[in-house]
């Protein structure tokens, strides 16, 4: 039996990831509708505020237009209410126009009642703008966790086909670490589908990898390294996200907010499209839809 060299099994694990498909989305917010600044910027001063979305989105279509990749937009009602010829051209492009609620509320600071009326504001707005059914929804801050089970409940009654609105990890902001790291089916009756964000494998420690700060804070190479992990050697697509405000180094700055949300909402803003630009040339992505149609059918194969 012939030895397998470290270059020989870094290639073998680079063939097996490009085969795997990845999720690619972004949600559209701006930089004043982030949850590190919601307590210190007020809802009712947000129109004052300078809008700096749609320029940032357009960046972002630039790019993903020149890499070849369609991707999900999960976008929030109130952005989309403002700026309905954006929406339209995201859809028009090829993208995936998906929700994010209205205003970025979290799931567990409304009741059921106020949550099913936010995602069908949310969703009217969306499909009116974009001309296209919105079937996926991610919850603001990942905020569907053990508080908020009935959240699926309401979302498979309004005829969401899939969620990505859980990050199976402990965090100060957000997690529901006892959650299944990839795609399952949160209720026995309903065929709606949940992609937990991407977390990589440290031993017996669960890693959030799934984009966003930690994409941007943390080294390239580790992105890489837990990208391909879930891809090679757990043959399941990475659920991958950021958002419009991170690829803008010039954005207006919030002095009086709490300094560990000035360093995670600040910090590699000026690298932030590079390293974009690398992940998503170097692995396989598709709208967040069409994996979950595959994980489906996954799902589905397997019982």
């Amino acid at each position: 039996m012939n030895a397998i060299t470290p270059d020989r099994a870094a290639r073998k694990g680079q063939a097996a990831a490009a085969r795997v498909v990845n999720a690619l989305s972004v949600d559209v917010e701006d930089w004043f509708q982030v949850g590190a600044f919601e307590n210190v910027i007020e809802r009712d001063n947000w129109p004052s505020l300078e809008d700096r979305v749609e320029r940032n989105v357009e960046a972002i279509l630039a790019m993903f237009d020149e890499a070849q990749v369609k991707a999900t937009f999960f976008t929030l009602g109130w952005v989309a209410e403002r700026h309905k010829r954006l929406i339209r051209r995201i859809a028009e492009q090829g993208h995936e126009i998906a929700s994010h609620g209205w205003d970025h509320a979290r799931v567990f600071t409304l009741t059921r009642e106020q949550f099913a009326e936010d995602i069908s504001r949310a969703q009217a707005v969306l499909e009116d703008a974009g001309g296209t059914a919105v079937k996926g929804y991610r919850a603001p801050s990942f905020s569907i966790d053990t508080r908020t089970p009935w959240a699926f409940e309401v979302l498979a009654e309004q005829g969401y086909d899939y969620s990505s609105s859980v990050a199976p990890i402990a965090h100060d902001h957000y997690g529901w670490p006892e959650a299944p790291r990839f795609a399952f089916r949160p209720l026995p009756d309903a065929a709606l589908l949940e992609l937990p964000v991407t977390t990589a494998m440290f031993g017996q420690r669960r890693i959030a990898a799934g984009g966003g700060g930690f994409f941007r804070v943390l080294p390239y190479g580790f992105s890489r390294w837990a990208i391909r992990q879930v891809n090679s050697q757990e043959g399941r697509p990475a659920i991958f996200y950021f958002h419009p405000w991170e690829v803008d180094p010039e954005q207006p700055r919030v002095p009086n907010a709490p300094l560990r949300s000035r360093f995670r909402h600040y910090t590699n803003l000026d690298r932030m499209a590079d390293k974009l630009a690398r992940v998503v040339s170097e692995f396989a992505w598709d709208r967040v839809d069409k994996v979950a149609a595959h994980e489906a059918a996954a799902l589905d194969a397997a019982q």
